[in-house]
């Protein structure tokens, strides 16, 4: 079967015209940098707050300027409004971690002639656009516990009650990964590439913040002290139940952004080798 995928994948790369005059070739490599993320608790700022994230790459070159591309990529993003500039943010007290691990793939488009194991080719700019599915799981730390903040339904998601989300958001999420790069070669078959790629998603729910505040007492009827605990955790007294407490207008973000190290493994594309091309 695997041996059948291969023999379909070259076919297709041969019919395309992608790859006339041209030896495609494979690329794999590791990529290392930072990840964060923008949202109700970080509305605008880039770069800050920024957590490790690493993973793995592998490109299929089908010309000097064009290549698929697939991806996995770690990291973490975090959320503390007792950092922010913003009154109404640090009174609101809200904050929220979670890991993110990502599936990509798509195409990456260069803007110069280049090719991994040509030094007549050896560098170019580049951008990247991806169909990815992500795994979130967002956590907020009360009293020194990290607790799942989507089994609680903070924001009464799931519940019915007017003026709340129909249903709970959900875990998986499937994004759009947009980028721009620099990939230059170090010597013949290994590069390197500099790049920021920012990932558009379709939920509100990465930081658990986009709606309203919930009467504690509904909250707590609904699930759990607990709930209404990590639901209103503003410095402020008084019910706010009602209240603003995210904005459901824009959705959320995140962003990987660092370094890939990318070797060329084989002399022959795996077509060549195969004697399918």
């Amino acid at each position: 079967m695997r041996v059948l995928l291969v023999a379909l994948f070259c076919a297709t790369l041969s019919s395309t015209g992608f790859s006339q005059g041209f030896k495609t070739s494979a690329e794999a490599g590791f990529f290392g940098g930072g990840s964060y993320y923008i949202g109700d608790i970080n509305p605008g700022k880039h770069f800050i707050h920024s957590k490790l994230a690493y993973g793995g790459i592998f490109r299929y070159n089908l010309s000097t300027r064009h290549s698929l591309r697939f991806n996995v990529t770690y990291g973490n993003v975090y959320g503390q409004d007792e950092k922010s500039a913003d009154p109404r943010h640090i009174d609101r007290n809200l904050s929220f971690k979670t890991q993110v691990l990502e599936f990509a793939f798509g195409f990456e488009i260069d803007l110069f002639k280049y090719r991994i194991n040509d030094m007549k080719y050896p560098i170019s700019p580049y951008f990247f656009y991806q169909f990815a599915y992500t795994r979130i799981n967002p956590k907020a730390e009360f009293n020194g516990i990290d607790y799942a903040l989507q089994p609680l339904a903070t924001e009464g998601q799931g519940s019915g009650l007017p003026g709340t989300k129909t249903n709970r958001y959900s875990l998986n999420q499937f994004t759009v990964p947009l980028g721009i790069g620099l990939k230059f070669n170090l010597k013949k078959r290994v590069a390197m590439s500099i790049e920021y790629g920012i990932r558009k998603t379709f939920t509100d729910y990465i930081d658990d913040v986009s709606g309203n505040y919930l009467d504690s007492d509904v909250a707590t009827g609904l699930n759990g002290p607990l709930s209404a605990q990590l639901s209103d955790r503003s410095l402020s007294s008084g019910s706010k139940a009602g209240l603003n407490r995210g904005t459901s207008l824009s959705k959320d973000w995140y962003s990987f952004y660092g370094v890939m190290l990318t070797f060329k493994p084989f002399k022959k594309d795996i077509c060549e080798m195969r004697g399918w091309r």
